[in-house]
């Protein structure tokens, strides 16, 4: 299986597509990376900064 460059799909996207392209790059599920997202915004941390960070820098398809 090979892994495709970082990048924001135009299908499968919920919000901005973030969690979709992290989720084709590591070869997982979408869903699953929305839901450790989520589940990572429950602790302390810069989750969100990060998240619209990342959808400022990943090109789109």
């Amino acid at each position: 299986m090979t892994t495709s460059a970082l990048s924001r799909p135009r299908d499968n996207r919920r919000i901005a597509g973030v969690c979709a392209g992290l989720a084709q790059r590591w070869g997982m599920k979408p869903g699953a990376v929305r839901l450790l997202f989520v589940l990572s915004c429950l602790l302390p941390g810069p989750q969100i900064l990060i998240y619209i960070v990342l959808w400022a820098i990943m090109p789109s398809r």
